[in-house]
């Protein structure tokens, strides 16, 4: 799995118009989920993304997580994050899982945000979405399963 993670001050997500996700302060999520990717792996990110300390503290260090400071995230699918852009001019999208195979563990992500306290609003798997967010910071990181989840 990859995951872009941005600190926000607010989001939402639009669907044909409709608002159908949006958060304050907290964390915008966006969520690839490659090949060989599971169901472990999107509950180990779910955990570091709930513990990852990328909020200021009362002297202005990244010293407080997610969990910590009480916010928010706004989480949306984004298979382009496994996006093969070094040959030719179209990216390629091989190493992105089938969406039949995708949607249970981009599920899976959420519903262990939730266990662990976070608020979590979330796009509509398979449609075109219109993300809006105010980045706060800005501050972003990118996280991905088998590199990033040693505590």
């Amino acid at each position: 799995m990859k995951l872009v993670i941005q600190r926000v001050s607010e989001a939402e997500v639009r669907v044909a118009g409709e608002t159908v996700g949006r958060i304050g302060a907290g964390i915008v999520a966006l969520v690839g989920v490659g090949k060989g990717d599971t169901a472990a792996d999107a509950r180990k990110l779910a955990e570091k993304t709930a513990q990852l300390r990328i909020f200021a503290d009362d002297r202005g260090k990244m010293n407080r997580s997610l969990l910590e400071m009480g916010g928010e995230a706004l989480v949306i699918s984004q298979f382009t994050l496994y996006g093969d852009c070094a040959k030719g001019r179209r990216p390629g999208f091989e190493r992105a899982a089938l969406p039949e195979a995708a949607e249970p563990i981009y599920e899976t992500y959420v519903e262990r945000l939730r266990e662990l306290g976070v608020p979590a609003q979330t796009g509509r798997f398979r449609t075109e979405m219109r993300v809006s967010l105010s980045n706060d910071g800005p501050v972003t990181f990118i996280i991905e399963s088998g590199r990033d989840l040693a505590n």
